[in-house]
């Protein structure tokens, strides 16, 4: 059967501690113009006063003012994003120069899949974006909030992480969480390994296991790999949780309908990484469809030619995931991911387009997801 995937708007989401305010904020975000944000942006980012020194350098590199972007639709002008800029330059140099110095916060880290880690520094109007959509997420996929959850992911540098705070904070949940190096898995497949993925898969899986067995549970946020793994380990605690929530890179149209068998309750999904996410929305034809929408107007995904980055394709197309990230305080365009996706129109005036069925570009030894 087909479904349509609702897209909540003014006064749907509202559940829990101060939900009105954080509905509030979405929908205020959910009115803006693009052109009028990205305008918004770009000045800050290379005005001589506020400007990022990363940004300010690369102006004198570019054929073109930047502060002659009016439309969104203008940004690839600057090119795909070098993301060594983020590797290995200072993390404070794509911050506004208006930010106070020194800076003070949590500066996050990508999982290092293809080489050394990306590194971000998130102000706290950055964290308080992420954590409005986060919100928003668990209100449309069911879970109530108050409950206890155990956050099975990656923690350290990563932001995925902070989902405990999210739900603690946000949501007035108690949380538990697990010890997990996801690079430790990568490693461990790009060196063949494959014993010692096992027995560390094994590890892990153990920790929550333990979680589930000693103390009441209702939700588990974790990943699709490790949901798989202990499905086939204990079933039996799976189906005691009342929802699970997944995050990471992308989900199988067999694994989604696996989670939903063996899960009594909800089963949530995101995708995104370091650099920003997006919402999933309900799987259309039992998994047929998993769609997504960016948590705009700071971030932005875009379907493009995996051959020429520059070529946007239409709705129902698939080709590479080119992500945007539009924070006041962090200017990323063209950011070319290493996934592929259906280009999505969501239903209903939802501002920008969405992806769905998330997977890989490539399949490698050298890349691989690991426990995500």
């Amino acid at each position: 059967m087909t479904t349509t995937a609702p897209l909540p708007r003014s006064g749907t989401a509202v559940k829990g501690p101060r939900g009105a305010e954080y509905q509030a904020m979405i929908d205020s975000w959910l009115a803006t113009d693009l052109d009028a944000w990205t305008r918004r942006v770009v000045a800050r980012n290379f005005a001589p006063e506020t400007g990022s020194p990363y940004w300010l350098a690369r102006a004198t590199e570019l054929d073109f003012d930047p502060r002659d972007i009016t439309r969104y639709d203008q940004l690839p002008a600057f090119g795909p994003f070098r993301l060594d800029a983020l590797r290995s330059g200072r993390s404070e140099d794509v911050v506004p120069r208006d930010i106070p110095r020194p800076l003070v916060g949590r500066i996050y880290e990508s999982g290092g899949t293809t080489g050394l880690p990306c590194r971000v520094f998130y102000t706290p109007e950055m964290i308080r974006h992420r954590g409005a959509w986060r919100r928003w997420s668990f209100v449309i996929e069911g879970f109530e909030p108050g409950r206890t959850w155990l956050q099975a992911t990656p923690t350290g540098p990563h932001l995925i992480g902070h989902g405990m705070t999210e739900l603690s904070e946000l949501y007035g949940c108690l949380v538990h969480a697990i010890d997990m190096d996801s690079r430790w898995v990568k490693r461990l497949i790009r060196d063949n390994r494959l014993a010692d993925v096992v027995a560390y898969t094994d590890h892990v899986v153990e920790q929550i296991v333990d979680c589930l067995e000693t103390q009441h549970i209702d939700h588990l946020n974790t990943t699709p790999a490790l949901l798989s793994a202990l499905i086939a380990r204990r079933p039996d605690l799976v189906r005691q949780v009342r929802g699970v929530r997944l995050s990471g890179t992308q989900v199988s149209q067999a694994q989604y309908r696996e989670f939903v068998e063996a899960v009594d309750g909800p089963v949530g999904l995101s995708y995104g990484n370091t650099f920003g996410s997006s919402a999933g929305l309900p799987p259309e034809d039992d998994g047929a469809t998993m769609p997504y929408v960016p948590n705009y107007p700071q971030v932005t995904t875009t379907v493009v030619d995996p051959d020429d980055w520059r070529t946007v394709l239409p709705v129902g197309a698939r080709g590479r995931v080119r992500l945007t990230i539009l924070h006041d305080d962090l200017f990323l365009p063209n950011l070319l991911e290493r996934d592929q996706a259906t280009c999505w129109n969501p239903p209903g005036r939802w501002p920008s387009p969405g992806v769905a069925n998330v997977a890989p570009l490539h399949i490698s030894r050298n890349a691989p997801e690991g426990l995500y």
